[in-house]
């Protein structure tokens, strides 16, 4: 019996070495593989940052996952730099051409924000819910690239299809000026046999500027910025590529787990007195009306009154997610028009009908419709004085509540309406109440102190507990057709020229107009007519 304890003794004694042995080799390549992560980043796409995403599944920290662009990367290195100094967030970037950024983005679904030299890679990967907001940041056009001197005098598209040229550019499927020369030259009727000439292509921007540099071809197009970043090469501008600049844009991920702090980031990128310093120094086109920097933008806002139950959610939405304030002022739309004039300069103003647009558009950018609100009439429920009609309101013993004319969009319409059913000097006998907005008339004839009021059908509908416990509606009918535009209002919103904060409003009225915000508005009674339009500077 004892050689056979002496050898149960040994064999638990390998089996317990062996598992001191693994587990310290695990924990040696866990080790390993964490200082491997930085560079499998740049080296391994988007297996890196799914294996980054297993090991972190509930990051809770400021530092950002960043695909950017291979021809943007000498401004961007130095934004890197600054916002890190200036706030401490770690900003981890992968450089590639833009297809291949996207094709990255769509299998790991994980990281913050992708910059693409072309915003045609921000819109696929929109269709394709990869991405949320957009920020614009700089102009680049195509050239041709030669070097220093242009030794092989090459001046125009026709001489890179000469038989001692050689000629190198970027991969169509990998980067975006090799997809954009691909079209410019399709259309011109040379794209087949310059790609049949074509010595080398390759994946980015900058791989095409290195060779043409260290001399392994005579020539390549590249964007006007990367040639104005090497003291080797010349470019050439010729008018196929002169027609049309690319915008280089920057988009939230709809996979960031931080979009706030990925807004912010990209918010000082694209701010004209931060990161947009560094593309100007480095010869790309900054984008006219960029934001300036704040780190927390405070934005006047002013609305008509009637807007608020459609509004308010999406403000709300707004500044949890980007992290600024919207300090809105609701008041009838004839009160912020006399502010206005009297001094006050908000931000954007959306207005309760176009007629208070007009008075203050001298401020504003064009304005962009919004929605519809018809006029109604509301009446105790029961509807007990038996109102059927606004020729009702002029029987005797009605006490009638309107907005006011001059103070509100309400009052100026119903002013109109009237005189043009010469109900106007009868029904104004039993004006009790003018307010300049009409939530106050809708809470005084649910009071019992007024027997109808004219409001909007948004009025009526802010508070469900309006129409299915106290209140009636009644629709006003129309005898002529010329009078439907007397009783709707066209609600229009605008961003004032002077503001420091276009780009940002711009994102903010893509909220207002998205398909939720939209069905919040319906809600309340409003009729869509805006288009979503996205803002591309």
């Amino acid at each position: 019996m004892e050689p056979n304890n002496r050898g149960m003794r040994f064999a638990f004694l390998c089996v317990a070495i062996s598992i001191a042995l693994l587990v310290a080799c695990d924990r040696k390549e866990l080790q390993l593989g964490e200082r491997r992560l930085q560079t499998d980043l740049s080296k391994n796409g988007a297996s890196a940052l799914n294996r980054s995403a297993q090991r972190s599944p509930t990051d809770t920290s400021d530092d950002l996952t960043f695909y950017c662009a291979a021809g943007i990367r000498l401004p961007i290195k130095q934004i890197v730099v600054d916002y890190e100094r200036e706030y401490g967030v770690q900003v981890q970037v992968q450089y590639g051409g833009s297809g291949t950024l996207l094709s990255n983005i769509q299998t790991a679904r994980i990281g913050d924000l992708y910059l693409a030299a072309d915003e045609s890679y921000i819109q696929r990967a929109r269709e394709k819910k990869l991405l949320v907001e957009s920020i614009p940041v700089a102009r680049m056009k195509p050239v041709i690239a030669v070097p220093k001197d242009n030794p092989q005098k090459i001046t125009s598209i026709q001489d890179l299809l000469r038989p001692d040229i050689r000629v190198a550019l970027a991969n169509p499927e990998a980067a975006a000026i090799g997809r954009i020369t691909r079209e410019i030259l399709r259309e011109n009727q040379v794209w087949n046999r310059l790609k049949e000439h074509t010595k080398v292509f390759k994946p980015t921007v900058n791989d095409v500027a290195n060779d043409i540099r260290l001399g392994a071809v005579d020539t390549g197009i590249i964007w006007d910025s990367i040639a104005n970043q090497y003291d080797q090469i010349d470019s050439i501008s010729v008018g196929e590529f002169d027609q049309k600049s690319y915008l280089i844009t920057i988009g939230i991920l709809s996979s960031s787990r931080k979009p706030t702090s990925s807004l912010k980031f990209a918010r000082y990128l694209s701010a004209q007195d931060k990161g947009l310093k560094h593309f100007a120094d480095l010869g790309y086109q900054p984008i006219d009306e960029a934001d300036l920097w704040q780190e927390h933008p405070e934005i006047l806002l002013y609305s008509g009154a009637m807007l608020r139950p459609g509004l308010q959610r999406a403000i709300d939405a707004f500044q949890e997610r980007e992290g600024v304030m919207i300090n809105t002022v609701y008041n009838g739309c004839g009160i912020l028009v006399s502010q206005m004039k009297a001094g006050e300069k908000p931000e954007a103003y959306v207005s309760c009908d176009i007629s208070f647009m007009e008075p203050v558009q001298d401020r504003f950018l064009p304005p962009k419709r919004l929605a519809e609100n018809d006029m109604v009439i509301l009446v105790k429920k029961g509807n007990p004085k038996q109102i059927k009609g606004l020729r009702d309101l002029a029987k005797p013993n009605i006490s009638v509540g309107l907005a006011h004319p001059e103070k509100s969009a309400l009052g100026k319409l119903t002013k109109v309406l009237l005189k043009t059913k010469g109900l106007d000097q009868l029904i104004l006998k039993n004006t009790k109440v003018d307010s300049p907005t009409g939530d106050f008339l809708v809470n005084q004839v649910r009071a019992g102190s007024l027997d109808a009021v004219v409001v909007y059908r948004s009025n009526g509908m802010s508070n469900p507990d309006n129409l299915a416990k106290h209140l009636d509606l009644i629709e006003i009918r129309l005898d002529l057709v010329s009078e439907a535009m007397t009783v709707t209002a066209v609600q229009t919103y605008a961003i004032a020229k002077d503001s420091k904060h276009k780009q940002l409003l711009g994102r903010f009225f893509e909220q207002v107009l998205d398909q939720e915000s939209r069905s919040v508005f319906e809600s309340f009674g409003f009729r869509w007519i805006s288009k979503t339009e996205h803002n591309d500077g």
